[in-house]
């Protein structure tokens, strides 16, 4: 590739970029028009930062089940205010039950673990979402195109973006729906 070339598509907003492909897209121009707020999940599962994990556990075993069949892996942590502040998901919950110890080089098939797992659980149980949650999450607005919330969930590996207007999450868009709408006839 040209580097001259390179360099203007890296100065280009990609919505720009999408926007012109509108005279290419054919029977697909309602896909290359489409953002966040057409395609969020606004039912969509919150918890309080102050909650016990146990709360955390239980509604994410009987999270909802989106139109596409996939199920709630995780939740928005709201403050006092319906402010998001972070993300509590079961990749979050199953790292913070393991030992602190195994973060340093420890192997887990070094410790006899018979009878320790209860204990374990309830350690993680009795702690507060603030204490396990990410609190470092990209979200996205609500009129995003769909390209450009793809593109951000590709380079960051995130398998869903919470749409937030004026700090208050009011949607979020999973990977797998922006698949089911850019894919499904």
């Amino acid at each position: 590739m040209n580097i001259a070339f390179y360099e203007l598509l890296t100065r280009l907003d990609l919505s720009e970029i999408f926007e012109q492909l509108l005279i290419f897209s054919g029977e697909n121009k309602h896909i290359m028009k489409t953002k966040a707020r057409e395609i969020m999940v606004t039912n969509f599962d919150i918890i309080s930062e102050h909650a016990p994990v146990e709360l955390a556990i239980y509604k994410i075993l009987h999270g909802k089940v989106r139109n596409t069949g996939h199920k709630t892996i995780s939740l928005l942590v709201v403050n006092n205010f319906k402010q998001m502040v972070g993300v509590v998901s079961m990749f979050d919950i199953l790292y913070h039950l393991r030992p602190d110890f195994l973060n340093y080089g420890i192997e887990g098939d070094e410790i006899m673990w018979k009878g320790q797992i209860e204990d374990l659980i309830s350690r993680l149980e009795n702690k507060s979402i603030n204490e396990i949650m990410s609190s470092h999450v990209i979200g996205a607005s609500p009129d995003e195109h769909i390209i450009v919330l793809l593109d951000r969930m590709v380079k960051h590996k995130y398998r869903r973006l919470p749409i937030i207007e004026n700090n208050t999450p009011i949607g979020m868009v999973y990977i797998s729906d922006i698949y089911y709408h850019l894919f499904h006839k």
